[in-house]
């Protein structure tokens, strides 16, 4: 049974999964499922200013507090029980691409190179950590959602804007992995 948990599980098997997310929560209260709200509703909980976009009933949606909360827990107990302390497996193609931006260590979910707080103080960490997350942060609220939000849930509802949004965020992406990263590694 460890084995199963360990290993990647099959497009096949992991997508219906994720995608049963979708009428369980409708079923279960016509709940909409996104991960960027849940910091919406932190914030309107736990900040007192006079923001109209923070004044609504977050006590509503307490329960997608909780689930952002079994994601992060989840995680801690995969990362503690369920690791590998073997190297990342990566492509031995990509390995030759990125050793000629300096990225070697592969110890980490992330490379080392890029994620640390001595890049943080370089042009390429601070690029792509803070811009990055400044980037992440203001795309999500103006398409009004996360990718998990309108690829799962608005595509599943054959709602427009999320195709709009999620095909946005595939171009960006593709974009951003093939023309501005390797600009940015170069850094």
């Amino acid at each position: 049974m460890m084995e199963i948990i360990k290993e990647p599980w099959p497009w096949y098997i992991a997508g219906p999964l994720i995608g049963l997310t979708v009428p369980a929560l409708l079923i279960m209260g016509n709940k909409s499922f996104g991960i960027s709200s849940s910091l919406r509703h932190i914030c309107a909980a736990c900040i007192p200013a006079n923001v109209i976009f923070f004044k609504y009933e977050w006590k509503k949606e307490v329960w997608n507090l909780f689930f952002v909360l079994g994601i992060f827990f989840g995680g801690m107990i995969a990362a503690h029980f369920f690791s590998d302390p073997a190297d990342i497996s990566v492509n031995p193609d990509l390995k030759t691409e990125l050793a000629g931006y300096g990225i070697t260590d592969y110890s980490n979910l992330v490379p080392v190179q890029l994620m640390n707080f001595e890049s943080l103080l370089t042009w390429r960490g601070f690029i792509m950590m803070v811009a990055g997350g400044f980037l992440v942060g203001f795309g999500t609220r103006y398409a009004g959602g996360c990718t998990s939000g309108h690829a799962i849930m608005g595509l599943s509802n054959l709602q427009w804007p999320s195709l709009v949004a999620t095909l946005c965020f595939m171009i960006g992406g593709f974009l951003m992995a093939n023309l501005i990263l390797p600009v940015i590694l170069k850094l």
